[in-house]
């Protein structure tokens, strides 16, 4: 399979200034660019797939039901809390 090129891109000097003086020792702008461009489409193709699963999720919870109360789970939080105090409280007194 024959390779492809990306278009070419202007860049104001600055920029280019930047980028190369980044370069790792025998690193050519075009491996850094096709490093770059690789990157963040791996980067894209994960947050696309964390969106995915996101939206899978809530339309899980809302078949489900759609979960707990927010009452309800604080006054979980406070009784595990008060139980963590207890248990601290008897381990200084021994």
């Amino acid at each position: 399979m024959r390779s492809a090129t990306f278009p070419p891109i202007r860049v104001e000097p600055e920029v280019r200034a930047e980028v190369e003086a980044v370069l790792r020792e025998g690193e050519s702008l075009t491996q850094f660019i096709e490093e770059a461009v690789v990157a963040a489409a791996a980067w894209r193709r994960v947050q696309a797939e964390f969106v995915t699963r996101g939206e899978a999720a809530i339309e899980r919870w809302k078949q489900e039901g759609g979960g707990h109360t927010v009452d309800a789970v604080m006054a979980d939080l406070q009784a595990r809390l008060d139980v963590a105090k207890r248990q601290a409280a008897q381990r200084a007194g021994q």
